[in-house]
């Protein structure tokens, strides 16, 4: 199973808001592969079932940082958890 310390240290040297991580990128960050389980929102999103303790969300909630997949199945969109969402009239 991939350590995703990597991943968590990578996020809190972050400065930006919001970005989006290709699969392939995170991959590089944390020096192996994602299981196929990542191909399912369900697995990033760390909003859903914070009870069940997952690393991967584990290393984004420590960071400070949202997580979730993108509809086209290819990254992940990470999002500061303190960040205010922009209102649209």
């Amino acid at each position: 199973m991939p350590n995703y310390d990597a991943l968590r240290d990578y996020l809190k040297q972050q400065t930006q808001i919001e970005f989006v991580l290709s699969f392939a990128q995170i991959e590089q960050i944390i020096e192996d592969d994602l299981p196929r389980a990542a191909q399912r929102a369900s697995w990033w999103d760390t909003t859903r079932a914070e009870k069940e303790r997952m690393p991967q969300r584990e290393a984004c909630i420590e960071a400070g940082y949202v997580a979730t997949r993108l509809g086209d199945k290819e990254g992940v969109r990470f999002r500061r958890a303190d960040a205010k969402r922009p209102r649209f009239k």
